[in-house]
């Protein structure tokens, strides 16, 4: 989650702006009372307020919030159908740690590992073992423990005396690895982006590994740009350097986008557990496994991919349950919701679903391409996710205007620059998900038409502070 600030927020605030605005008819008994018992802002009201005058007061300010099903930034799901959330309305209260009292939560949750196990072509789906988490964050988190107690159980001898852990990925991975490193006292080693390649380099990443090397990360469907990273060539890098020192070092596949899309539309792409040095997959269930956040799922090849001594063991809630997370206590409505979908699609389901997304990807960065202002760097074929940047010729706008632009109308698309070692270059990301249709593609180009000419007769580019991007939202 985001830090936040205490009630200045940055800035000094007089002490009627630190108070909330009542429109007088929320008022039940007296319709004047509100405009002189505004609730404060930054600490509890001294009493309670009636609940249509509390939602009224939430309501209006989250009318300030972006248009969830016009955030092209996002991966996330914005869009279920009404049942699933009725379900999920019907299954708030249940605490998803509590598999005593709701065996049948638990049951919804168990039979979706199975499904994923099968999915990715465990070779024994049935001895697979997994969890679901909060998201495909904690999924990392999780995945990341695993791999560094089986490398601290190889290497007692030295660890922690004079070993010091490693993970190797490429500099694209999102920025949850990085949180790992830092929280679990890794070191991140990571391939930097080179020329035209936007990802992980296969034999630059087996380079990097040494006795110390606890996983390499390879990411299904990068955030940056939405392709594929090589998960096989990797495998096949890391089989070659076994052969020439004897270092064994397992590959956790990040799967957050696109373990549930290459099932579907890319049978042939051999990136799962048909991969023996596969130990581990994570995915994010509120991403293109098409729930509402949050929720995640992590899963290992057998019970010999996960060291029991990770695993926690409670019996004060009513029976022996086995658990493994970082966090205990969360709703068990995104599981349900996660369960219904699985039952809703089935395979046939989620293919039409997640090609109909590709279709919108590819033929939106068609048109953008077809425009001539624009250099395509993905085209939408892999995750149906593209990037772009402004053509070499274009010198009097750049990408951060054009995302702000768009913005007046409504668009959430973010600008960022790429990291080492592409710096030098800015980007567009338009991220097409379930909900984003190709009507709603048509008005974005549209829209887009419309700003060309004004853009176009700009002097220069008016971003000023190129350290101070639009978001960059995962």
């Amino acid at each position: 989650m985001p830090l936040h600030q205490g009630s200045n927020h940055g800035r000094e605030q007089s002490t009627e702006r630190r108070r909330l605005a009542l429109n007088p008819f929320f008022g039940e008994a007296d319709p004047t009372a509100g405009m002189t018992s505004a609730p404060p802002r930054h600490q509890l009201p001294d009493g309670p307020l009636p609940p249509s005058t509390a939602y009224g007061l939430v309501h209006d300010e989250l009318m300030l919030d972006g248009n969830s099903r016009l955030n092209l930034a996002t991966f996330v799901t914005t869009w279920m159908e009404p049942e699933a959330g009725v379900l999920m309305d019907e299954c708030r209260d249940k605490n998803m740690i509590d598999k005593d009292e709701y065996p049948r939560t638990a049951e919804l949750e168990r039979r979706c590992v199975a499904m994923l196990a099968d999915l990715w072509n465990a070779p024994d789906p049935s001895t697979a073992v997994g969890c679901s988490t909060t998201g495909s964050s904690e999924a990392c988190m999780l995945a990341g423990l695993a791999l560094k107690r089986r490398w601290a159980a190889r290497n007692a001898d030295r660890y922690p005396a004079t070993a010091r852990p490693n993970l190797v990925m490429g500099i694209n991975v999102q920025v949850c690895w990085d949180k790992f490193c830092n929280f679990w006292e890794v070191e991140a080693r990571q391939v930097p982006m080179e020329g035209g390649r936007f990802h992980l380099d296969p034999q630059a990443a087996a380079e990097l590994c040494d006795e110390n090397t606890i996983g390499v990360v390879g990411i299904l469907g990068s955030t940056f740009d939405g392709s594929y990273e090589p998960i096989a060539d990797l495998c096949a890098a890391l089989d070659a350097l076994q052969e020439r020192t004897g270092l064994d070092i397992p590959v956790h596949v990040d799967g957050a986008s696109g373990a549930m899309v290459a099932p579907f539309l890319d049978e042939e792409l051999v990136w799962d557990f048909r991969l023996p040095r596969v130990s581990s997959i994570n995915t994010s269930g509120h991403k293109y496994g098409l729930v509402y956040p949050g929720v995640g799922w992590a899963l290992w090849r057998s019970p010999a991919e996960l060291p029991e001594d990770l695993v926690f063991r409670v019996n004060y809630l009513g029976g022996d349950m086995p658990t493994f997370a970082l966090n205990f206590s969360r709703p068990g409505a995104q599981v349900a919701a996660q369960y219904y979908t699985f039952l809703r699609l089935g395979r046939k389901g989620y293919r039409a679903v997640q090609q109909a997304s590709r279709d919108v990807a590819s033929t939106l960065a068609a048109q953008f391409e077809k425009l001539g202002d624009f250099h395509l760097l993905t085209r939408g074929d892999e995750l149906p996710v593209f990037a772009l940047t402004t053509a070499p010729d274009v010198r009097a706008y750049d990408v951060f205007d054009v995302s702000r632009r768009l913005r007046e109308h409504g668009w959430l698309v973010p600008a960022y620059t790429f990291p080492a070692n592409r710096q030098d270059l800015s980007v567009l990301r338009v991220v097409c998900r379930n909900g984003f249709s190709s009507d709603l593609a048509e008005l974005l180009m549209e829209d887009l038409r419309l700003l060309l000419p004004d853009l176009r007769s700009q002097r220069h580019p008016l971003s000023h502070d190129r350290n101070v991007p639009t978001a960059f939202h995962h």
